[in-house]
């Protein structure tokens, strides 16, 4: 599932409790912020159905800490796969960022459905405001110095308190056309996944693109009502496909 599909699960902190709202924007951290509720090692893995039927499954992690352009990195990744008959996706996202401010370094985004192909890498350069794409040699600005991708602004979603009303608008995509990307915290709801039961806090993310939390989709995130804000379940409507749920199966915390 492209960045659409994803984008239309909604894939996406105490300190940064004075982070971006109305437009504001997050305070810049002097070193990694250890209260984050995310660390290498995380893991989720997840059953994928389109209807009631289960067609995939899916994982969200964080795979390592890496390097890029001399700054320390979390490097996440999320990766869906399956399909019904021959509408098959295999899909990969990854994000390098950075703990620092909380913001990405580096987005690579893999996309293969039915016949649909995407392939693009993107290294942000935060100081410049630019980016430069590795595959290509394209380059060109960006409109904020703590870039966030469709991946990475899910796990900022998680540093935010997230009370039920709180409507947080943010210019933080890294694309202008995105810009500015809103997310709405609408209610606290108990749901059973195949992990269990959880109570959840329901946030609808919207940017104004076709990417991970696109407007097309009304996508859902629940997170899990705890400090750790672990994504239980991602709902959506996709076009040609109808309902499409991520629902949590496992999960490993960092170390």
């Amino acid at each position: 599932m492209n960045l659409r599909v994803w984008n239309r699960f909604a894939s996406a902190g105490a300190v940064l409790a004075a982070a971006v709202l109305l437009g504001g924007a997050a305070p810049a951290q002097d070193g990694p912020n250890p209260r984050l509720p995310f660390s290498a090692g995380e893991r989720a893995d997840y059953q994928v159905k389109i209807g009631v039927l289960s067609v995939g499954s899916g994982f969200v992690e964080i795979a390592g800490t890496e390097t890029i352009a001399g700054a320390q990195t979390l490097h996440a990744r999320m990766q869906v796969s399956g399909g019904l008959g021959l509408a098959r996706v295999n899909d990969r996202y990854e994000s390098w960022i950075d703990p620092n401010g909380l913001f990405s370094r580096r987005f690579i985004q893999n996309i293969h459905e039915v016949r649909y192909r995407r392939n693009r890498t993107y290294d942000f350069d935060p100081v410049r405001r630019t980016y430069r794409r590795p595959d290509n040699g394209e380059t060109g600005s960006i409109p904020t110095d703590k870039p966030l991708d469709d991946l990475s602004f899910m796990y900022y979603a998680r540093t935010l308190p997230l009370e039920v009303g709180d409507q947080y608008t943010l210019s933080r995509y890294f694309k202008e056309s995105g810009n500015p990307v809103v997310l709405r915290v609408v209610r606290r709801e108990t749901v059973q996944v195949p992990a269990g039961r959880f109570r959840t806090i329901v946030v609808q993310p919207v940017i104004r693109t076709n990417g991970l939390f696109g407007e097309g989709g009304r996508a859902e995130i629940y997170f899990s009502d705890d400090e750790r804000r672990i994504p239980v379940l991602i709902k959506s409507r996709v076009p040609l496909v109808g309902s499409l749920t991520m629902s949590l199966r496992s999960y490993r915390p960092g170390t």
